[in-house]
């Protein structure tokens, strides 16, 4: 039965998802390949305002320069840490990468 907690990215992604499990419950892959296609199949929770403005202050970088790396403006950032707006679409994925990456995974080069 499916967890409605869960969000898959398509339903194709979620049919993947179900073979991929169905071969971790007959112990044919192991519980971390088993996460490794969580990760690809399905959409991350968002962040709460107060996980964003504590993933800023764990990078320590201002409004302004945070707003740099996430190509918008230090306004969305602060409507996005009082929780008057939330991210979606590409600032909500590059907020992902911040969080699992650091600054650095927003960076070219």
């Amino acid at each position: 039965m499916a967890n409605p907690a869960r969000k898959f990215k398509s339903d194709a992604f979620e049919a993947i998802h179900s073979a991929v499990s169905d071969l971790r419950e007959a112990r044919m892959i192991t519980a971390a390949t088993l996460r490794e296609y969580d990760q690809l199949c399905m959409t991350p929770p968002p962040l709460s305002a107060l996980q964003i403005r504590a993933l800023r202050r764990q990078l320590k970088v201002s409004q302004p320069v945070f707003a740099a790396f996430l190509n918008t403006t230090a306004s969305t950032i602060v409507q996005w840490e009082s929780g008057k707006k939330r991210p979606s679409g590409m600032g909500r994925k590059l907020l992902q990468i911040a969080k699992a990456k650091g600054l650095q995974g927003l960076t070219v080069g």
